[in-house]
């Protein structure tokens, strides 16, 4: 009787954050040589992905759809900013005064400002 092996699999998670602070993680079993546009079918298939994402990347790094994965990555889905992250330190330096915020925060008693 012919023994019947199966076939290499990698094994990736998927990480999405659809909304601030609610990170969904997904453990994916995939063929060996898929891409990272496999992942995305895979998600898309099973519902875990409702919208394209903006970018994506592998633990921090850009990927294109045409990446390659290897076992054991971790597959980043990025979305959308909802507020620029300049315009949200201004406004927080603002609402917490120049006196409370940066290099002026813990100044010494009887210290000499900007030191």
């Amino acid at each position: 009787m012919a023994e019947v092996q199966a076939l290499p699999r990698l094994h990736i998670t998927v990480a999405h954050a659809s909304q601030p602070g609610q990170v969904k993680l997904w453990e994916l079993a995939l063929p060996m040589g898929a891409t990272v546009a496999d992942a995305l079918t895979h998600c898309r298939a099973h519902g875990a992905l409702a919208a394209e994402p903006v970018a994506m990347g592998i633990w921090g790094q850009l990927v294109t759809h045409a990446t390659v994965l290897q076992d054991g990555d971790r597959l980043e889905l990025y979305r959308s900013l909802t507020v620029d992250p300049k315009l949200a330190r201004r406004q927080r330096f603002a609402s917490q005064g120049a006196r409370a915020a940066g290099l002026f925060a813990r100044r010494r008693p009887g210290g000499k400002q900007g030191y």
